[in-house]
């Protein structure tokens, strides 16, 4: 039985992981921004563990964490939650910046500095949910492709810092996939959601669990999921 930590396992296709990995019968620990988050959580999953702890203040992380039992092993770290505020740099704020770099880059690089002993002594793998924001960027959305893009160098520092202990690291790099994030971007965007349109969430997910289940004579370093329709 592996040992999953997941950020962002509340819904999308951080929970459609989840989900896959619930009913095979492994090992999960959910991340909750706070304690009534972490009682839903713990509901939709049972026999799940939970941290709490808020990525949108990185800082606290390591203070939130001294109070709480953190996992003996961590077979994998999977980093899917995410934020995205759109706008014209012109437009945007200082706080929206903050906030979009503190939840997509910042949070998981701390994380992942608090897990890597874990992860090193199960040869463990870390998982990024990136974006094809991540690979280029487009007008209205600097500050999501900002971060994004600091988080395809965060993946590609890690995998050669720790190639030596067996550490595998993936970026996963999605299209636009039917997620409530992706309702929200739309309505940003003054367009119609219509979610048949766009990659359903489990089909990301196979891709996760096919990375995380690759044998270990290989690793999958960046993938990237485009819609089909």
């Amino acid at each position: 039985m592996a040992t999953h930590v997941i950020t962002g396992a509340g819904s999308g296709i951080g929970a459609a992981v989840a989900r896959r990995l619930h009913a095979r019968g492994d090992d999960l620990v959910l991340l909750a921004r706070d304690a009534g988050r972490a009682k839903e959580l713990a509901a939709e999953f049972p026999g799940a563990r939970t941290l709490v702890g808020d990525l949108s203040d990185p800082d606290k992380l390591s203070w939130a964490f001294s109070h709480q039992t953190l996992p003996d092993r961590v077979d994998s770290l999977l980093h899917f939650a995410g934020v995205a505020d759109l706008g014209d740099i012109g437009e945007l704020t200082p706080k929206s910046w903050r906030h979009q770099l503190n939840v997509n880059l910042i949070a998981p690089a701390e994380l992942t500095r608090h897990f890597l002993p874990q992860l090193r002594a199960a040869r463990g793998q870390v998982l990024f949910a990136n974006s094809g924001a991540g690979l280029s960027a487009h007008a209205g959305w600097s500050a999501y492709a900002a971060s994004k893009h600091g988080l395809k160098a965060l993946a590609d520092s890690l995998r050669q810092e720790e190639h030596g202990h067996g550490v595998r690291v993936t970026s996963v790099y999605p299209g636009r996939t039917a997620t409530p994030m992706q309702a929200k971007v739309h309505q940003q965007e003054g367009k119609e959601y219509e979610a048949e349109q766009w990659i359903d969430p489990e089909s990301v997910a196979t891709t996760v669990l096919t990375a995380l289940d690759l044998p270990r004579d290989a690793e999958i370093n960046d993938v990237s999921v485009r819609p089909g329709r």
